[in-house]
C-alpha cells in the first residue's frame, strides 16, 4: 500500500514526490528502481529525463581482399551527437595521422589499399564503434570481424580422369575457406558456364552429370583475390563411349558434417559413379525426402541437396542412398545449425537513489548457449561484492553511489557472433525537507541477533516522537573499509526492526540507522560496528555429475571432486531414487564413480550427490536423471482368448505384458500356432507392438489349432504364453435367412435403468451379427438400441420411476432381423425404503498364536446349521487397542468365519468386533472380543541408568534407572552388572538380580577412589533383552571414619544372606548357619518333589471301575459331603501345583498396582476357615473360573547375596484372596474333580457347586478402594490353566462331552466378571517372594494333559484325595517354618 500512495503522490502532490518515489524502493529493494518511461515531472523541481542514445548502424563481419577499400559501417542516435571512435582488437585506434584508416562523417570506418601478407596483417581484426556524449556516457557496438583473403595456395589440384558417356565426374580444386568466393573454371583456357549439368560446389570442386563427348577437354580453376590471377595445373578430362557392361557402384564424393548459421544456404555433396548411371535419393532421421515439390529443398547436379534458409529445424543426419537397379550404397553426415545471439529480454532504464539496489535484467537465446557480459560506459564491469551477476545474466548493482550513473550494455556473445542491448541509470537527488521538524537518531541500536550470514538490528523509537508509530526506518549498512553503503527499508511504519540478509561470514559491518516522518528523513544514529560469525566449511556441489545405464540392470554414476572442498573431501553419498516413488535410498562412495546394481529394467531413475569433509555434509548436485537400458520382456503376453470366426479363421486378442515385466518399448508380438496333431510344423507370424488382435486366415475345416503369443523388444523376445487350443468350424455358419428368435430375455428393473440379459438362439447354425433392443412405455418402438453378437447383457439408462415399460429383442445379421422376443417391467419407485439391516455375527472368539498375531473366530446365525457360506456376503473385523487412548479401528474384510490379524503389538491388549454385509445390508458390529497379545524379549535396555553414591556409606553406590521404552511384557527383573574393566568379557563382570516392580538397587562393599561401570539388562517371561550402555561411576576417597572397629555395613532391610558359601567380590563371608540352612531347603525342595510325583503316579494307577462311584463322587465334590464338614482333617484340597508356570501362559492382563500384594494367608486346615456362601450363581460361572490366571509377583533382591541365586519357593495358586485385614468372606477352596460336575445335572437342578458361587460373592464383596489383580479371561477348557494353550483348530470347535463346557453361541458374556487368582508362597515373612521354577524334563503333550486332568477328575474319591493332600500340607508347613527360622 505504501508503493501505491507514494505513486498517487508523485502525481497529485509535486513537493512530495521523490520521497514518495523513496518509499517505493524501500518496499523492494532488489527492485527498488524505477524503470523505464518518461520521468516524472515536477513543477517544484528540474527532473532529469533519459536520454536517447542508440546505435542506428553497426558494423558487421566482412570479407576483403589485398589491395581492396573496406568500410565498416557505424551510426549511433543522440542530442547532442556523440563523439564517434573505433577499437580494434579492444585498442583504440588514432585516426588523425593515419592515412590509409579515416572516418567518414556518419561515423563509418573506411580502410584504403588493404594491407595483408603472410607476415604483416594490420588490417585484419577484431573491429569495434564507441560512442561517447559527454555528461551522458558512452556506448560500444557489436564486435565485426574483417577477414583478408590470404594468397592463393591450393591444397588439392584436379587430377586427369575419364569417365563414361552419361555418367558423372568430378574434378577437385581445394583452396582456403576465405578464398572459395574467388574460384572459377577453364575449359580449354575459356571460362566455364555453370548450368543444371555442370556445378561447382562451395568447396570448389567442380562436378560435370551426365558427361557427353563436349565434356571432354583440358580444365584448371582459377583463384582471383584481387591480384594476379593463380592456375591450378591444367588436366584432360577424357569422355569414353558406354561400354554397355555393369561396373561397381561408388562414391566420387561424400557428404561430410557441416555447422551452418540460421539463415545460411548450404550444399551437401554426394556424387556416385557406376553402370547403369545411378539415381541419388536423401533421407533425414530415417525419413524421405521430397525434393520435388519442396521449395527449400533442391537436387544438384551429380545427387548434392542444396538447402536454403536454414532453420533449426533442418538440424540432422542426412543419409545419401545411391542406387542402380543392381546394388545400393549409403553415405551419410551430420547437419548442424547454429543460430546468432538474441535478445528475449532487453534491459530497461532505470531510476533510483543512492544506497539502493538495483537489478538489469537481460534474456538471451542462441545455439550455442551465448555468454553474457557487462559493459558500464564503455568498460567491462567486472563481478565483485557490489557487482553481481544473477540468474545467469541480470546484472545487480547494490548499494549505488553517484559515479555509477551512465550507460549498461549487455552483450552476448557466441561462436557464430554478437549482439548488445542497452540501458540507462539515473540516480536521483532526494526530495528536500519540507517546512516542518525531522525525527531525531534512533536510539539503543544493537544487533539483537547475529549469525554467520544474516544480523538482525533492533533500536527504540527517536526522543523527538516517543510513539514513533508514523515513522518508517532506513537501515544503511557496508562492510569496514567499503564506501559504497547499502540500504534496508522496514516493512510498515512503526516497525523498529529489520533483518539484514546475504552478509559474509566472519565480516565487519557497520550499520546505522535513520527514522523519516512526513517532512523527510532525520538524523543518523551513531554508528554500529558488528562482525558476523564464522562459517563450518562445508564442500560445495560435485561438478559434471552424470549417469549413463551401463545394462538393464545397473546404472553408472561419475562426477569430480567439489570446487569449494574446503577441505579433503572424506567421502560421497550417491542419492538415487525410482521415478514416480519417493522412497530415495543411498550409498556411500569413496571414489569418483559408482555402479549401482540390482536396478529394474527399463526404468528411469534420479541420481545426486553430496560431499562430505570434517565438518559434515556439503551442498547436493542438483538431480540427473537416466533410464536403464530396455531387455527382452520378462512375462508374457496377458488373456489371450481365442474366437473362431468360420472354418477358415480364428480371431486372436491378447493384451501386453504388465508394465513392470515389459522391460523396454514393446516392438511388436510373434504369434506361433500349429495344428495339435502336427505339434512338430510351427508357423510364425509378426505384428506390430500396438496391435492387440490378429486374424489367422486359410485354416482347415474342421481341425484343432494351438495359439500362443510373445512380446518383442529391440533387444528380442520374452516368454511365450501357454498354448491355447480352438479348433475351426467343420461348416461355416448359415446367412442365408435371419436368426431366430433368442432362447431367453430377462429384465431386471431399477429405479432410473433396466438390466437386460438375455441367450442366444438355440440354432447356433445360422450366423447373428448382432442384437437390437427396443424398449418404451407402453410400446417397445419408441427406442432401439443395437449391441454387438457377443453381448449378452445392457442396462438400459435414463428411465422415468415408476413406470410400465415394454422391451423387444431381436437377433440379426446381413439378412435381416429375426423374430423379436418380449418382456415387461415397472421401474421401481424413488422412495425404496432402507434395507433391513442384517443381524450381528455371535461367539466372536480371540484366539492369541503368538506375541503379533491372533486369530478371530465368529459365527453367523443367519447362516443355515453347518455355518456355509453360499452367497456373496463378506464379514468386515475391525481392532484397536485402548493405549494409547485415542487409537483408530484398523479394518480388513474377509469371506470366511475367521481372520488372522496380523503385525499387532506384544502384550498388547486388543478388542475385536465383526459384522457382515450382504449386498446393500449390513449388520451392526457384534460384542466385543479381547485378546492379549504374548509377550516378546524386551526389545530395548532399561533407560535413564544413574549411580549416586549413598550419603554416609562411601562403599555403597545406588543404581536408579527406568524400564525399557519397549518391554514387551511385564518386566519380572534385571540384572546389573558392574566391573571395573569396561572391555572386560561380559561373564567377568558381577551381577545383582533385582526383581521387575523394584527401579533403584544398592551395591555395598565396593572400592574405594575406584572407577566402576555399570550396565543394566531387563527379562520378561520370554528371556533377557538388550543391556544399556555403560555408565562409569568413580567411588569417593576414604573419608577416615572407617577402621578396624567400625561397623559392618547396614545391609537394610532386603538384605538377603548369599546362596553360595564362597566370598563375594565385594562382600563378607557366608555363615555356616546359611549354608546349613541353604542345604535344608534344597533337600526339602528335592523331598516335595518326589512326593508330589509319588502321588501323581498313585493317582494314576488307582482307578475305580464303577460309573456309578465315579458319578457319586463327581456329584459330591460338586455339593459337598455332609461327611467331612465337622472333621478339621477333612477339607477339600486346593488346586495344588508346585509352581506351574512353566507349563503354562505368563498372566496376561496387567494389575494397575504396580507392586501388587501377594496373600500370605495359610492353607485353611479345617472347614471353620471356610465360610459357606450361597450357591445360587449361573452355571457357567464355574466354567469361567477355572480360565482365570494366577498373577505372580517378584520381590527385589539386594546386596550380594543376590547375585548367585534366589531362595527357592514352593508357589501354590489360589482362588482369588485379598489380605486378610480386609477380607469379609473367605472363599473356600475348590476341588480338582469340580470339572466333573456336568455329568451330574441330570440328579442335581443346581448345576454348580458352592466353591464358584462362594468365590465370586467373596469377590465381589471386597472393599471398593481394593486395588486388585485382574487376569484376563479366556473362553477355553476349565483346566487349560495348567497346561499350554493350544492353537485352535481351523475348523469348527469340538467339544469333549466329558468336560464342563460352554456351547460357542452361548460364551459372550464372558468379560462381565473378572477374578484373579493369586499364589500364596510358603514362609514369605509377611512379604511376596518370587516362586522358583520348577524344571520339568518334558511337559507332556495338551492333549495328554488334559485326558489324565479328566481321568483324575472322575476316577477318586474325595476322601482319598484329601488323604493324600493333608500330609503333603504337614510338609510343607514344617518346610514354612525352615525357612522362617
Amino acid at each position: 500500500m505504501a508503493a501505491e500512495r507514494g505513486a498517487r503522490r508523485l502525481l497529485s502532490t509535486p513537493s512530495f514526490w521523490l520521497y514518495c518515489l523513496l518509499l517505493l524502493g524501500r518496499r523492494a529493494p532488489g527492485a527498488a528502481a524505477a524503470r523505464s518511461g518518461s520521468a516524472p515531472q515536477s513543477p517544484g523541481a528540474s527532473i532529469r529525463t533519459f536520454t536517447p542514445f542508440y546505435f542506428l548502424v553497426e558494423p558487421v563481419d566482412t570479407l576483403s581482399v589485398r589491395g581492396s577499400s573496406v568500410i565498416l559501417n557505424c551510426s549511433a542516435y543522440s542530442e547532442p551527437s556523440p563523439k564517434i571512435e573505433w577499437k580494434k582488437d579492444g585498442t583504440f585506434l588514432n585516426l588523425v595521422s593515419d592515412d590509409r584508416r579515416q572516418l567518414l562523417p556518419d561515423g563509418s570506418l573506411f580502410i584504403s589499399n588493404v594491407v595483408h601478407s603472410k607476415h604483416n596483417k594490420p588490417d585484419e581484426g577484431y573491429y569495434q564503434c564507441v560512442a561517447t556524449v559527454e555528461s551522458l556516457g558512452t556506448i560500444i557496438s557489436r564486435t565485426a570481424k574483417l577477414i583478408v583473403a590470404g594468397l592463393p595456395r591450393f591444397t588439392s589440384q584436379p587430377e586427369p580422369s575419364s569417365v563414361y558417356a552419361g555418367n558423372n565426374a568430378i574434378l577437385n580444386c581445394e583452396v582456403n575457406a576465405d578464398l572459395v568466393p574467388f574460384v572459377r573454371w577453364e575449359q580449354n583456357r575459356q571460362p566455364l558456364l555453370l548450368d543444371d549439368r555442370v556445378i561447382k560446389l562451395p568447396s570448389g570442386m567442380l562436378v560435370i552429370s551426365n558427361a557427353t563427348e563436349g565434356d571432354g577437354g583440358l580444365y584448371r580453376c582459377v583463384v582471383e583475390s584481387g591480384g594476379p590471377p593463380k592456375y591450378s595445373d591444367e588436366v584432360e578430362l577424357k569422355v569414353l563411349p558406354d561400354p554397355e557392361v555393369i561396373s561397381d557402384l561408388v562414391f566420387l564424393k561424400q557428404p561430410s558434417p557441416l555447422v551452418r548459421v540460421i539463415g545460411q544456404d548450404v550444399v551437401l555433396p554426394c556424387v556416385a559413379s557406376g553402370l547403369p548411371t545411378p539415381t541419388i535419393k536423401w533421407m533425414k532421421n530415417e525419413e524421405a525426402l521430397d525434393t520435388e515439390s519442396s521449395e527449400r529443398l533442391v537436387l544438384l547436379a551429380g545427387g548434392s541437396l542444396e538447402i536454403s534458409d536454414v532453420t533449426e529445424d533442418d538440424a540432422g543426419t542426412y543419409f545419401c542412398i545411391a542406387d542402380n537397379g543392381n546394388e545400393t550404397i549409403e553415405a551419410q553426415a551430420e547437419l548442424t545449425v547454429q543460430a546468432q545471439p538474441e535478445f528475449l529480454k532487453q534491459p530497461t532504464n532505470i531510476y533510483a537513489h543512492e544506497s539502493m539496489d538495483i537489478v538489469f535484467e537481460c534474456e538471451v537465446t542462441g545455439k550455442p548457449t551465448p555468454t553474457v557480459k557487462w559493459v558500464k560506459n564503455g568498460d567491462m564491469v567486472i563481478p565483485s561484492d557490489y557487482f553481481k551477476i544473477v540468474k545467469e545474466h541480470n546484472l545487480q548493482v547494490l548499494g549505488l553511489v553517484k559515479s555509477d550513473e551512465g550507460f549498461y550494455q549487455c552483450i552476448a556473445e557466441n561462436d557464430v557472433g554478437n549482439a548488445q542491448a542497452g540501458a540507462q541509470l539515473i540516480i536521483l537527488e532526494h526530495a528536500p525537507a519540507t517546512t516542518g521538524p525531522l525525527p531525531s537518531a534512533p536510539r539503543d541500536v544493537v544487533a539483537s541477533l547475529v549469525s554467520t550470514r544474516f544480523i538482525k538490528l533492533t533500536w527504540r523509537t527517536p526522543a523527538s516522537d516517543p510513539h514513533g508509530d508514523n515513522l518508517t526506518y532506513s537501515v544503511f549498512y557496508t562492510k569496514e573499509g567499503i564506501a559504497r553503503e547499502r540500504v534496508e527499508n522496514t516493512s510498515h511504519p512503526g516497525e523498529m526492526q529489520v533483518t539484514i540478509q546475504n552478509l559474509m561470514p566472519a565480516t565487519v559491518y557497520i550499520f546505522r540507522v535513520m527514522a523519516q516522518n512526513k517532512h523527510g528523513s532525520g538524523e543518523s544514529s551513531a554508528p554500529l560496528r558488528v562482525e558476523t560469525q564464522p562459517e563450518v566449511q562445508l564442500p560445495g556441489p560435485a561438478p559434471n555429475l552424470r549417469a549413463y545405464a551401463a545394462s538393464p540392470t545397473s546404472i553408472t554414476v561419475t562426477w569430480e571432486t567439489p570446487v569449494s572442498g574446503n577441505g579433503e573431501i572424506q567421502n560421497y553419498k550417491l542419492y538415487y531414487m525410482e521415478k514416480g516413488t519417493d522412497k530415495e535410498q543411498d550409498v556411500d562412495v569413496s571414489s569418483h564413480s559408482y555402479t549401482i546394481n540390482g536396478l529394474k529394467k527399463y526404468t528411469e531413475y534420479s541420481f545426486r550427490v553430496v560431499a562430505y569433509n570434517k565438518h559434515g555434509p556439503g551442498v547436493s548436485t542438483p538431480d540427473v536423471a537416466v533410464r536403464t537400458l530396455s531387455d527382452v520382456p520378462s512375462a508374457a503376453p496377458q488373456n489371450l482368448s481365442l474366437e473362431v470366426r468360420n472354418s477358415k479363421s480364428i480371431m486372436i486378442h491378447w493384451q501386453p505384458p504388465a508394465p513392470a515385466t515389459q522391460n523396454g518399448q514393446i516392438t511388436g508380438y510373434k504369434i506361433r500356432y500349429r495344428k495339435a496333431s502336427r505339434k512338430s510344423d510351427v508357423t510364425e507370424t509378426l505384428v506390430s507392438g500396438t496391435q492387440l488382435s490378429q486374424l489367422i486366415e486359410g485354416l482347415d475345416r474342421g481341425t484343432e489349432y494351438n495359439f500362443r503369443v510373445a512380446a518383442l523388444t529391440i533387444n528380442g523376445t520374452g516368454p511365450a504364453t501357454d498354448w491355447l487350443s480352438a479348433e475351426t468350424f467343420e461348416s461355416d455358419l448359415d446367412e442365408t435367412r435371419v436368426p431366430e428368435v433368442p432362447s431367453s430375455l430377462h429384465v431386471r428393473p431399477l429405479v432410473t435403468s433396466i438390466v437386460v440379459s438375455w441367450t442366444p438362439p438355440e440354432n447356433q447354425n445360422i450366423v447373428v451379427r448382432g442384437y437390437a433392443i427396443g424398449y418404451g412405455i407402453g410400446s417397445p418402438h419408441a427406442q432401439t438400441i443395437k449391441v454387438d453378437y457377443k453381448q449378452r447383457y445392457y442396462t438400459i439408462e435414463n428411465l422415468d420411476p415408476s413406470s410400465h415399460y415394454v422391451i423387444t429383442l431381436k437377433a440379426f445379421n446381413n439378412v435381416g432381423e429375426g423374430i423379436p422376443l418380449y418382456e415387461s417391467a415397472v421401474t421401481r419407485p424413488h422412495t425404496v425404503p432402507d434395507p433391513t439391516p442384517m443381524m450381528p455375527p455371535v461367539g466372536v472368539q480371540a484366539s492369541i498364536l503368538s506375541h503379533d498375531t491372533i486369530r478371530i473366530t465368529w459365527a453367523d446365525n443367519s447362516l443355515p446349521k453347518h455355518q456355509k457360506i453360499t452367497d456373496s456376503r463378506y464379514y468386515t473385523v475391525r481392532w484397536k487397542t485402548n493405549i494409547p487412548a485415542n487409537t483408530k479401528y484398523k479394518n480388513a474384510n474377509a469371506t470366511t468365519l475367521s481372520y488372522l490379524v496380523t503385525g499387532l503389538k506384544p502384550n498388547t491388549l486388543y478388542e475385536f468386533s465383526v459384522m457382515v454385509t450382504k449386498g446393500r445390508r449390513s449388520s451392526t458390529w457384534s460384542m466385543t472380543a479381547h485378546g492379549t497379545t504374548f509377550e516378546l524379549v524386551p526389545t530395548s535396555p532399561p533407560k535413564d541408568v544413574t549411580v549416586v553414591s549413598k550419603e554416609g556409606k562411601p562403599k555403597t553406590i545406588i543404581v536408579n534407572w527406568q524400564p525399557p521404552s519397549e518391554a514387551n511384557g511385564k518386566i519380572t527383573g534385571y540384572i546389573i552388572y558392574y566391573s571395573t574393566d569396561v572391555n572386560a568379557e561380559i561373564h567377568d563382570w558381577v551381577i545383582e538380580p533385582v526383581v521387575g516392580n523394584r527401579l533403584t538397587h544398592q551395591i555395598q562393599e565396593l572400592t574405594l577412589d575406584t572407577p566402576y561401570y555399570f550396565k543394566i539388562q531387563a527379562r520378561n517371561s520370554k528371556g533377557m533383552g538388550p543391556m544399556s550402555e555403560a555408565v562409569q561411576f568413580r567411588t569417593p576417597k576414604a573419608s577416615g571414619s572407617g577402621g578396624k572397629g567400625s561397623r559392618l555395613p547396614d545391609l537394610g532391610s532386603d538384605y538377603k544372606p548369599p546362596m553360595s558359601g564362597s566370598n563375594s567380590p565385594h562382600g563378607s563371608p557366608t555363615s555356616p548357619l546359611d549354608s546349613n540352612m541353604l542345604l535344608v531347603i534344597i533337600v526339602s525342595v528335592g523331598v516335595i518333589t518326589i512326593v508330589v510325583v509319588v502321588i501323581i503316579a498313585v493317582f494314576c494307577t488307582r482307578r475305580t471301575t464303577s460309573h456309578q462311584k465315579k458319578k457319586r463322587a463327581a456329584c459330591k465334590s460338586v455339593n459337598g459331603s455332609h461327611k467331612y464338614k465337622g472333621n478339621s482333617k477333612d477339607v477339600k484340597p486346593p488346586d495344588l501345583w508346585i509352581h506351574h508356570e512353566r507349563l503354562e501362559l505368563k498372566p496376561i492382563d496387567k494389575s494397575p498396582d504396580p507392586n501388587p500384594i501377594m496373600t500370605d494367608t495359610p492353607i485353611p486346615r479345617n472347614s471353620q476357615d471356610i465360610t459357606p456362601v450361597d450357591n445360587s450363581m449361573d452355571s457357567n460361572i464355574h466354567q469361567r473360573r477355572n480360565s482365570y490366571r494366577g498373577h505372580e509377583s517378584e520381590d527385589s533382591m539386594s546386596t550380594l547375596a543376590g547375585r548367585r541365586g534366589m531362595r527357592p519357593k514352593m508357589m501354590m495358586p489360589f482362588d482369588s484372596q485379598p489380605p486378610q485385614q480386609s477380607v469379609r468372606n473367605t472363599p473356600s477352596t475348590d476341588t480338582m474333580p469340580a470339572s466333573s460336575s456336568q455329568t451330574c445335572c441330570t440328579d442335581h437342578q443346581d448345576p454348580e457347586g458352592a466353591t464358584s458361587s462362594s468365590y465370586l460373592a467373596s469377590s465381589q464383596e471386597e472393599d471398593s478402594g481394593q486395588s486388585l489383580p485382574t487376569a484376563h479371561v479366556r473362553p477355553s477348557h476349565p483346566l487349560k490353566s495348567f497346561a499350554v494353550p493350544a492353537i485352535p483348530p481351523p475348523g469348527p470347535p469340538t467339544y469333549d462331552p466329558a468336560l464342563p463346557s460352554t456351547p460357542l453361541l452361548s460364551q459372550q458374556a464372558l468379560n462381565h466378571h473378572i477374578h484373579s487368582v493369586k499364589t500364596a508362597s510358603i514362609g514369605t515373612l509377611g512379604r511376596s517372594r518370587p516362586p522358583m521354577p520348577v524344571v520339568v524334563p518334558s511337559a507332556p503333550e495338551v492333549q495328554e494333559t488334559t485326558r489324565m486332568l479328566e481321568d483324575s477328575e472322575s476316577s477318586y474319591e474325595p476322601d482319598e484325595l484329601t488323604k493324600e493332600m493333608a500330609h503333603l500340607e504337614g510338609l510343607m508347613k514344617d518346610l514354612n517354618a525352615i525357612t522362617t527360622a
